[in-house]
């Protein structure tokens, strides 16, 4: 017979029955996903062997000791219920405050001496043991004895578990030996219970910056809703309502800034395929040697830098609607292709010779005269008017002049809400400029500059300052006849000299596209085609 606290120990309920214990622990700590119920169920697998009144977790943050889980027999637990509540039921049933502490410094707590020592601490009586702050607590709570073992993963040391009696007790090396077995699986389900906290706060903070995300979308999306009323725009809105029932090729044409994403987005989600994706390219922000490779993907190996596989955009558009942007910028080759796709339905990944077939429905758009490139030999005629099935003229905001109080009043209301400012009248004079002034940049333009405005008023008056509208004369670029040779040379000498001013540069408050009125992107597009070296111009006075 074994003369060590363990024999006894083995001597009273057999190895077989230590051995037994351990796999009830086990099972039980595993047949639970939380903590909580976790010690519930040790309370119930230790019963037979050593009682314990209430069971606890400890981890430890930095120089601080949380309660993490807590489960008192006399108390219980209900379903979902806080650690929280648990405490303040705990202290109320032995007539205490109920002002729960979960969080205190290491130091005054005896979870300390256990992480010092990474030993058991043994408080066989309470009363003439006291040795930290925390244990005048526990008496209160009716807690005379108890023993803490440290929670360890791979070395780590994660905090502690408490079993804890509400009677004085001695506890044999046995007995404590028993319990640091079954720590030994209570530190796996506490290293679970903090990975899925850690999860769980990640998932949470996750979905709260996706809800600020689409907050901040739907703010910023401006154009998600057509507004206004004038004539020309129900007229846009009407042929809308007609065309989308079916699946006919959409050609949009308009300036830059009117819209025209606006409209495919209007068209699509009033069409059968609304359930299925909208894609969008713009033909003119693509290189062309890698517009091929993006509209129809390529296999792997198919050229330089191609390490794998790449569905492109008429594939990922299978069902749904593709929007080409500014399809006046395609190159002759891409043309040929698109013509192939919108006659045959089908199409080739870059490198490969399988043909991919393409349920698609095309939306295109653009500021050019396709006509008359048509006639100078710049677009092909075939395709014209394959894309011009269905056209639809989005109208210049200088055409719809009585929307601009209503669009005024939209994006005023808008920004101020986004920026937290309480703006209730718009100022009749500036009302009165801004309906005056011809927009070069249409919209978009109008969207900037209101904008603008709303971030430098101080009052609940709107209003705009003298000069903030640029005169037309300077700062607008040339429409008429933009192909015109004439017309080319005087827009290349504005934007020189616009971006002579600006140092080269383009986009930003104080960039060429802002004092010319248009987008940056459109800026960059007549640069490349008016061949303008815009580097020259790059730190010059």
């Amino acid at each position: 017979m074994k003369g060590t606290s363990e024999g006894r120990l083995e001597v009273r309920y057999g190895i077989h029955s230590s051995a037994q214990l351990i796999l009830d622990v086990a099972k039980a700590a595993s047949s639970h996903l939380e903590l909580t119920e976790v010690l519930e169920s040790l309370i119930a697998a230790l019963k037979p062997t050593i009682r314990f009144d209430a069971i606890d977790v400890f981890v430890i943050e930095g120089d601080y000791v949380r309660l993490h889980s807590l489960h008192v027999e006399r108390v219980g637990r209900r379903p979902g219920e806080s650690v929280e509540s648990v405490v303040a039921r705990a202290a109320s049933s032995v007539n205490l405050p109920v002002k729960p502490v979960l969080k205190q410094r290491l130091s005054e707590h005896h979870v300390s001496e256990v992480a010092s020592s990474r030993k058991p601490y043994v408080c066989t009586d309470l009363e003439f043991q006291k040795r930290f702050p925390e244990d005048e607590r526990l008496l209160q709570y009716g807690v005379r004895s108890y023993v803490s073992l440290p929670l360890l993963k791979r070395g780590e040391l994660l905090g502690a578990v408490d079993f804890i009696s509400f009677e004085k007790r001695s506890f044999d090396r046995g007995e404590v030996q028993l319990l640091q077995d079954v720590s030994e699986i209570v530190s796996i389900a506490v290293s679970n219970a903090l990975a899925f906290e850690e999860i769980k706060a990640l998932k949470e903070q996750l979905q709260a910056e996706n809800r600020i995300l689409q907050d901040e979308i739907v703010q910023r999306s401006i154009f998600e809703e057509i507004v206004g009323s004038s004539q020309s725009l129900r007229n846009v809105l009407s042929v809308i309502d007609r065309v989308a029932p079916t699946d006919s090729t959409v050609l949009i044409t308009g300036e830059t800034g009117t819209g025209k994403e606006l409209i495919a987005h209007a068209i699509h989600r009033r069409s059968p395929r609304a359930g299925r994706a909208l894609v969008k390219v713009n033909c003119a922000a693509l290189p062309a040697e890698l517009i091929a490779s993006e509209l129809f993907g390529h296999e792997k190996g198919a050229f330089t830098g191609a390490l794998q596989q790449r569905i492109g955009r008429f594939e990922t558009a299978n069902g749904g609607t593709i929007f080409l942007d500014e399809i006046g910028e395609l190159t002759p080759e891409m043309q040929i292709a698109l013509l192939r796709v919108l006659q045959e339905k089908e199409f080739e990944r870059v490198g490969g010779n399988r043909t991919i077939q393409a349920d698609v429905r095309v939306i295109t758009a653009t500021n050019r005269d396709l006509q008359r490139q048509v006639s100078e030999g710049h677009f092909r005629a075939d395709l014209y008017y394959r894309l011009n099935v269905f056209p639809i003229h989005a109208p210049a905001l200088r055409e719809r002049i009585d929307d601009i109080p209503i669009l005024v009043d939209y994006f005023v209301s808008r920004f101020a809400t986004r920026m937290g400012k309480r703006i209730r009248q718009i100022d009749r004079r500036t009302l009165d400029a801004l309906e005056r002034y011809s927009w070069p940049g249409n919209i978009r333009e109008l969207q900037n500059v209101i904008e603008r405005g709303v971030i430098l008023a101080d009052s609940e008056v709107f209003r705009l300052e003298p000069g903030t509208l640029p005169e037309d004369s300077q700062n607008s670029l040339e429409r008429p006849d933009p192909e015109s040779p004439n017309t080319r040379e005087q827009q290349k000498a504005q934007i020189e000299a616009v971006l002579r001013e600006t140092r080269g540069r383009i986009a930003g408050p104080d960039g060429a596209a802002a004092r010319l009125g248009i987008p940056a992107s459109t800026l960059e597009s007549r640069i490349k085609t008016l061949k303008v070296n815009k580097h020259l111009f790059r730190g010059n006075p």
